[in-house]
Protein backbone atom coordinates (compact mmCIF):
# COMPACT_ATOMS: atom_id res chain seq x y z
CA UNK A 1 0.00 0.00 0.00
CA UNK A 2 1.45 3.61 -0.45
CA UNK A 3 1.91 6.29 2.10
CA UNK A 4 -1.07 7.28 3.54
CA UNK A 5 0.20 10.79 5.11
CA UNK A 6 2.91 12.81 4.05
CA UNK A 7 5.22 12.85 6.54
CA UNK A 8 4.86 10.16 8.95
CA UNK A 9 2.34 6.24 8.58
CA UNK A 10 1.25 4.51 11.12
CA UNK A 11 2.25 0.43 10.21
CA UNK A 12 2.31 -2.98 12.21
CA UNK A 13 4.81 -5.43 12.38
CA UNK A 14 4.05 -8.66 13.85
CA UNK A 15 7.40 -11.36 14.49
CA UNK A 16 5.63 -14.64 14.17
CA UNK A 17 7.52 -18.13 16.32
CA UNK A 18 6.89 -21.84 15.49
CA UNK A 19 8.64 -24.08 17.73
CA UNK A 20 11.62 -22.32 18.00
CA UNK A 21 11.74 -20.40 14.69
CA UNK A 22 10.56 -17.00 13.63
CA UNK A 23 9.31 -15.92 10.51
CA UNK A 24 10.80 -13.66 7.93
CA UNK A 25 10.07 -12.31 4.71
CA UNK A 26 12.62 -10.79 1.69
CA UNK A 27 10.68 -7.92 0.32
CA UNK A 28 10.77 -7.30 -3.08
CA UNK A 29 10.73 -4.03 -3.62
CA UNK A 30 12.86 -3.19 -0.42
CA UNK A 31 15.28 -6.21 -1.12
CA UNK A 32 16.03 -7.13 2.90
CA UNK A 33 14.66 -9.23 5.73
CA UNK A 34 11.65 -8.10 7.23
CA UNK A 35 9.09 -9.61 9.42
CA UNK A 36 5.22 -9.36 8.17
CA UNK A 37 3.54 -6.03 8.35
CA UNK A 38 2.72 -3.23 6.71
CA UNK A 39 0.38 0.40 6.58
CA UNK A 40 -2.82 0.96 8.92
CA UNK A 41 -5.25 1.80 6.60
CA UNK A 42 -7.33 4.96 7.49
CA UNK A 43 -10.29 2.38 8.43
CA UNK A 44 -8.73 0.07 10.61
CA UNK A 45 -7.54 -0.34 14.27
CA UNK A 46 -3.79 -1.35 14.58
CA UNK A 47 -5.20 -4.85 15.67
CA UNK A 48 -7.76 -5.27 11.97
CA UNK A 49 -4.08 -4.24 10.40
CA UNK A 50 -2.48 -7.26 11.90
CA UNK A 51 -4.27 -10.15 11.20
CA UNK A 52 -5.06 -8.94 7.55
CA UNK A 53 -1.45 -8.08 6.76
CA UNK A 54 -0.94 -11.91 8.35
CA UNK A 55 -3.40 -13.41 6.08
CA UNK A 56 -2.39 -11.54 2.85
CA UNK A 57 1.58 -11.79 3.24
CA UNK A 58 1.69 -15.51 4.70
CA UNK A 59 -2.08 -16.96 5.38
CA UNK A 60 -1.17 -18.56 9.02
CA UNK A 61 -3.44 -18.40 11.67
CA UNK A 62 -1.88 -17.10 15.03
CA UNK A 63 -2.15 -16.15 18.54
CA UNK A 64 -1.03 -12.82 19.44
CA UNK A 65 1.47 -13.12 22.30
CA UNK A 66 -0.15 -10.58 24.62
CA UNK A 67 -3.10 -9.52 27.13
CA UNK A 68 -6.46 -7.34 26.19
CA UNK A 69 -9.11 -6.84 28.91
CA UNK A 70 -11.87 -10.50 28.81
CA UNK A 71 -14.04 -7.60 30.44
CA UNK A 72 -17.21 -5.96 27.95
CA UNK A 73 -18.01 -2.51 28.46
CA UNK A 74 -20.04 -1.06 25.84
CA UNK A 75 -18.56 1.35 23.04
CA UNK A 76 -14.94 0.25 23.57
CA UNK A 77 -12.90 -2.22 21.90
CA UNK A 78 -9.56 -3.40 23.64
CA UNK A 79 -6.66 -4.25 21.36
CA UNK A 80 -4.03 -6.00 22.20
CA UNK A 81 -0.63 -3.15 23.04
CA UNK A 82 2.09 -3.49 20.77
CA UNK A 83 5.58 -5.30 22.60
CA UNK A 84 7.44 -2.19 21.03
CA UNK A 85 7.10 1.22 19.43
CA UNK A 86 9.67 3.04 17.27
CA UNK A 87 9.98 5.19 14.69
CA UNK A 88 12.59 5.27 11.64
CA UNK A 89 13.28 6.56 8.91
CA UNK A 90 12.25 5.56 5.52
CA UNK A 91 13.23 8.04 3.13
CA UNK A 92 14.91 11.88 3.94
CA UNK A 93 11.30 13.11 4.08
CA UNK A 94 9.20 10.72 5.36
CA UNK A 95 8.96 8.19 8.77
CA UNK A 96 6.70 5.00 9.82
CA UNK A 97 6.12 4.63 13.43
CA UNK A 98 6.49 0.92 14.08
CA UNK A 99 3.81 -0.72 16.30
CA UNK A 100 5.50 -4.58 17.17
CA UNK A 101 3.49 -7.50 17.96
CA UNK A 102 4.32 -10.99 18.61
CA UNK A 103 2.39 -13.77 17.68
CA UNK A 104 3.04 -18.07 17.80
CA UNK A 105 1.87 -19.75 14.89
CA UNK A 106 -0.36 -22.60 14.96
CA UNK A 107 1.28 -24.58 11.88
CA UNK A 108 4.80 -23.81 9.73
CA UNK A 109 2.76 -23.87 6.27
CA UNK A 110 3.08 -20.40 4.70
CA UNK A 111 1.46 -18.97 1.74
CA UNK A 112 4.50 -16.62 -0.10
CA UNK A 113 2.58 -13.56 -1.39
CA UNK A 114 4.87 -13.35 -4.83
CA UNK A 115 3.63 -10.02 -5.82
CA UNK A 116 5.17 -8.38 -2.44
CA UNK A 117 8.04 -11.01 -1.05
CA UNK A 118 10.58 -12.78 -3.01
CA UNK A 119 10.98 -15.50 -0.17
CA UNK A 120 9.21 -16.30 3.11
CA UNK A 121 11.22 -18.20 5.59
CA UNK A 122 11.35 -19.83 9.45
CA UNK A 123 14.95 -19.12 10.99
CA UNK A 124 16.74 -19.95 14.18
CA UNK A 125 17.91 -17.74 16.44
CA UNK A 126 21.15 -18.68 15.36
CA UNK A 127 20.58 -18.49 11.57
CA UNK A 128 19.95 -14.76 12.44
CA UNK A 129 23.35 -13.67 12.72
CA UNK A 130 24.23 -15.15 9.20
CA UNK A 131 25.99 -12.65 7.75
CA UNK A 132 24.75 -13.58 4.04
CA UNK A 133 21.44 -12.46 5.30
CA UNK A 134 22.55 -9.21 5.89
CA UNK A 135 19.72 -8.39 8.24
CA UNK A 136 18.73 -5.35 10.30
CA UNK A 137 20.01 -4.89 14.06
CA UNK A 138 16.62 -3.83 14.76
CA UNK A 139 14.91 -7.17 12.93
CA UNK A 140 17.29 -9.55 14.72
CA UNK A 141 16.31 -8.16 18.17
CA UNK A 142 12.45 -8.08 17.94
CA UNK A 143 12.96 -11.66 16.57
CA UNK A 144 15.38 -12.54 19.40
CA UNK A 145 12.49 -11.16 21.55
CA UNK A 146 10.35 -12.72 20.15
CA UNK A 147 11.72 -16.01 20.31
CA UNK A 148 12.10 -15.38 24.10
CA UNK A 149 8.34 -14.58 24.72
CA UNK A 150 7.16 -17.11 22.96
CA UNK A 151 8.98 -19.59 25.30
CA UNK A 152 7.20 -17.54 28.44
Amino acid sequence: MAHIHKLIDFVVDVYIVYKDKVLLIHHRKLDKWLPIGGHIELDEDPEQALFREVKEECGLEIEVLGEKPSILSEGTKFLYPPIFLDIHKISETHKHIGLYYFAKAKTDKVVLNKKEHKKILWFSEEELDDPKLDLDEAVKFYAREALKKSKN
